[in-house]
């Protein structure tokens, strides 16, 4: 049993009602390592979960252990899948996170299928699977093993420093299939990272862990994404980061604009509302139109990043010029989204919702 003398029955009021309602939900935790999070652990039925052939990402399948991030991420493009599950895409993304206590066995199951073709399957796509909790959780290795016996492609992209600790069996899956690994870097300035990621390890921990895992024979990518507009942007600041990144003994960086879609939209709204309200009147004409940067924007920015990743001698993933996401087959824009920050349909009762703030 995990984390004894913290476990609360899920039928009693500390667990929310849409999880309460399920039948493979196990316990809720809580714990005073995590002060404000609750965990509810539960039992997957399956581990693989397949990628629509519509989707914009380069792979098809994934692994994800958890939903919901203490990364706590204020961009992130996952917050919605919150949602599904009746939860809101702000606060309780953060704090009412998911756990998959038996996906190693259910992975197994998986890959034990005849009808398993040992296609690359892809960790880190929706919340980080090295989030603080994996500290407690080690769901990782177990997953890692099952993916190796099958000889099974893997792919993880993190911003936890947590990865450094299982490097050893990283290395040693390498003999039975191909392992690729990415650091999630996109912010120099150490106060805009707590800032905006304030539950995320710092940028020198996670560039430290880019040495680390250089150093254990892999080439390691850092993805620089999202860039912030008007925040990280500046020729200054992104020569700055990609002079740490290979420094730190990257191979190659991939990066892209700031991607808002609805949900992460207002988000980042109340952020900016919050710490640039001098910024406010600029997003609002960058992203009116969508989710996406607009293409003069991308342009400048691939203009001032592209010679820069040269000069410090990194390879470059090339960035789609119609949606600014990498290796995207999606073309079409996202109007569906407003800034308007409307008030959460679930959370934490100390951090009640502010009153709608509309940009436009």
């Amino acid at each position: 049993m995990r984390w004894e003398g913290q476990a609360l029955r899920a039928e009693t009021d500390d667990a929310l009602p849409a999880l309460a309602r399920m039948s493979n939900l196990v316990r809720t935790v809580t714990t005073p390592d995590f002060a404000g999070v609750t965990f509810h652990e539960v039992l997957a039925k399956s581990a693989l979960n397949r990628v629509g052939p519509g989707s914009a990402l380069p792979f098809t399948w994934t692994v994800n252990p958890y939903r919901g991030c203490t990364h706590a991420c204020v961009y992130c493009f996952a917050r919605p899948s919150h949602r599904y599950l009746e939860l809101d895409a702000g606060v309780d993304f953060d704090r009412q996170i998911i756990v998959k206590i038996n996906v190693a066995d259910a992975l197994r199951k998986d890959l034990a299928k005849a009808s398993w073709r040992r296609e690359h399957v892809a960790l880190g796509t929706n919340t980080d699977p090295y989030q603080r909790a994996e500290g407690r959780y080690r769901l990782m290795p177990g997953i890692i093993r099952a993916l190796a016996d099958s000889g099974t492609p893997m792919s993880i992209l993190t911003k936890g420093s947590l990865m450094r600790r299982d490097l050893p069996l990283l290395a040693a899956a390498r003999r039975s299939a191909p392992v690729d690994l990415a650091l999630s870097i996109a912010i120099a300035d150490d106060e805009l990272q707590q800032a905006i990621e304030p539950g995320t390890p710092t940028t020198q921990a996670r560039l430290a862990t880019v040495t680390a895992a250089a150093e254990a024979g892999f080439d390691v990518a850092v993805f620089m994404m999202p860039i912030l507009p008007f925040l990280t942007d500046s020729e200054e600041h992104l020569d700055a980061a990609l002079g740490r990144i290979k420094a730190a003994g990257a191979s190659s960086v991939t990066y892209t604009a700031l991607h808002l879609r609805p949900g992460v939209k207002e988000w980042y709204a109340r952020w900016l509302h919050a710490h640039r309200p001098d910024l406010v009147a600029r997003y609002r004409e960058l992203y009116a139109d969508g989710s996406y940067a607009p293409k003069e924007y991308r342009r400048r920015l691939a203009a001032r990043i592209a010679p820069l990743i040269a000069a410090h001698g990194l390879a470059r993933t090339p960035e789609d010029p119609n949606t600014g996401t990498v290796a995207s087959r999606a073309n079409a824009r996202d109007d569906q989204g407003e800034w308007r920050r409307t008030r959460p349909h679930g959370g934490d009762a100390a951090a009640p919702a502010p009153e709608p703030l509309t940009l436009f």
